[in-house]
């Protein structure tokens, strides 16, 4: 379970009554949570700023008066944040098959009211867990970033040789530099990437991309 301090379970449901037992049932496995009637009030208080640096999930209503937990969700989904925030959505029976194409769609999981407390817990547990993974990998691509952007331009053009397989020979020929020259600035982007081969090098890059 996710210590209190290190997570936030977002409800949006325009049930007064769902809400709070949600909430007490969040707070009884030591899980704050912050209540919404709608998605509005949600998009205005969450989505208008950064997402919390930390884990955090959305437990969403399928069907609410105004902005429906439908469209909520796909506006999520166009921001590319259902692995950082990660949608369960609360359904009634007739719901069902909207909320499995939901979940075909990029949703985590729904639960059918009413639901299972420990059944539900779990879900939000593990939620939270894709949320804290993603946000890790957030981090590291960040990292990653931050170090590429402290190469000097040579240090860049050698990065980009030594990737491609390149030996010193011939990149120190495509850059029209000294072999010694190339050996110095191929040391120096390990230091800075803080890697210690070629293949480690490629690797780190190849995550950085695949994390998008």
């Amino acid at each position: 379970m996710q210590p209190a301090q290190d997570a936030t379970v977002f409800i949006v449901d325009d049930d007064t009554s769902v809400r709070e037992a949600l909430a007490w049932l969040l707070r009884s496995r030591h899980l704050p949570s912050e209540c919404f009637d709608g998605a509005s009030a949600f998009e205005r208080a969450v989505l208008a700023k950064p997402l919390p640096d930390q884990p955090c999930c959305l437990l969403l209503d399928v069907r609410m008066p105004g902005i429906s937990g439908l469209s909520l969700f796909d506006a999520l989904v166009q921001r590319g944040l259902t692995q950082r925030l990660p949608v369960i959505f609360l359904t009634g029976h007739a719901d069902v098959p909207t909320a499995v194409d939901a979940v075909k769609r990029g949703a985590f999981d729904f639960c059918e009211k009413p639901f299972s407390d420990n059944a539900l817990v779990d879900r939000i547990e593990q939620a939270l867990a894709q949320s804290k993974a993603s946000l890790n990998t957030q981090r590291a691509s960040q990292g990653v970033q931050a170090r590429l952007a402290d190469l000097t331009e040579r240090e860049r053009d050698v990065l980009r040789n030594v990737v491609a397989g390149l030996p010193n020979k011939l990149i120190a020929d495509a850059l029209d530099i000294s072999v010694r020259t190339v050996e110095v600035h191929r040391a120096r982007v390990f230091d800075k990437m803080q890697v210690k081969s070629a293949v480690e090098l490629a690797n780190l890059l190849s995550s950085l991309d695949a994390g998008g």
